[in-house]
């Protein structure tokens, strides 16, 4: 192997070190950053939900949500999003939040749903977001109509 070959194979072994070097950043970040929605009073860890799948399945089956977590609901265009309770074991806040980050819709306390067909909690107000947190939190914290949220 000539000196051409010689600068080739360290220049490759450069490039995948920087790669790896890379990667390992992206990952680091996400393992320590994690998406927060954050108001006036208080901030929540949130699972997005982007997809309709993960969507429809939302906050169903589970029977714990900690007090400084919530779901975040993120649809493709800001529109009117009625949401039900159903197979939803704990009662909720829900928070509808238009394309500038204002709340504009807070449905409090509820319960889940007993009844089939669940009845359906709907804004009547168009949101981008909607904001899934433990009944009682949105009075705690304050968040009402016109409130502001950060997502970071």
């Amino acid at each position: 192997m000539g000196i051409a070959g010689f600068g080739q194979g360290r220049m490759k072994k450069k490039i995948v070190v920087l790669a790896v070097l890379v990667a390992s950043l992206f990952f680091l970040q996400g393992c320590n950053e994690q998406d927060k929605v954050c108001f006036d009073n208080a901030c929540f860890k949130v699972e997005v939900v982007d997809t309709p799948e993960t969507r429809a399945e939302g906050l169903m089956f589970r029977e714990y949500l900690p007090e400084d977590e919530g779901m975040l609901f993120i649809f493709e265009e800001e529109d009117v999003y009625p949401f039900w309770m159903k197979n939803t074991l704990i009662p909720l806040d829900m928070i509808w939040i238009n394309s500038d980050w204002t709340v504009v819709y807070v449905a409090r306390d509820v319960q889940p749903c007993e009844e089939d067909p669940c009845p359906s909690i709907n804004p009547w107000v168009p949101a981008l977001y909607v904001l899934e947190v433990n009944a009682g939190l949105a009075e705690k914290y304050d968040v009402r109509v016109g409130s502001n949220a950060v997502f970071r």
